[in-house]
């Protein structure tokens, strides 16, 4: 079970097999992050709304580590077969995310939980003045949606 969680818990940063270090994933890594999970058991799409743009490396790490850990939770409760949706906004103002879990049959196991998680998610977040939502759906499943503001994009296009 440690072995299949950690699938979604391998970062980026830290030395490689070279000794070199690299820097710490943002959300350019989601792709990575999705394709991990999906070899879990689960099957998780991703979309992106507005202009991707450049954040700056404190949000785009938190932002990657809410939806990693909202991924993991995907794999440790949703269990095999459950849909996880991942929805990216980006607005001139705003970053927005959802990720939504739908489904599942069998949990993966049940693994004792310190119920850490969602606080560290939301302690993430309020870092840099933020929100975020989570719990489970009138209609079934899990989410977990956030934002955190933005400094409006300059005439040029730049942040």
């Amino acid at each position: 079970m440690r072995g299949l969680l950690g699938v979604l818990r391998t970062g980026t940063e830290g030395p490689d097999e070279d000794g070199l270090y690299r820097s710490a994933p943002g959300l350019a890594a989601l792709e990575d992050l999705v394709q991990r999970t999906r070899a879990s058991g689960l099957d998780v799409t991703w979309a992106v709304s507005g202009q991707w743009r450049p954040l700056p490396a404190g949000v785009d790490l938190c932002a990657y580590r809410i939806v990693q850990e909202a991924l993991t939770n995907s794999v440790k409760h949703a269990g095999r077969g459950a849909r996880v949706s991942i929805s990216l906004g980006f607005a001139s103002g705003l970053l927005t995310c959802e990720v939504i879990s739908r489904g599942g049959t069998t949990p993966v196991a049940e693994l004792p939980s310190s119920g850490l998680g969602l606080l560290g998610m939301r302690e993430r977040v309020r870092l840099y003045g933020g929100s975020l939502r989570a719990g489970p759906r009138a209609e079934g499943g899990f989410e977990v949606v956030f934002t955190i503001p933005l400094a409006p994009l300059d005439a040029a296009g730049g942040a």
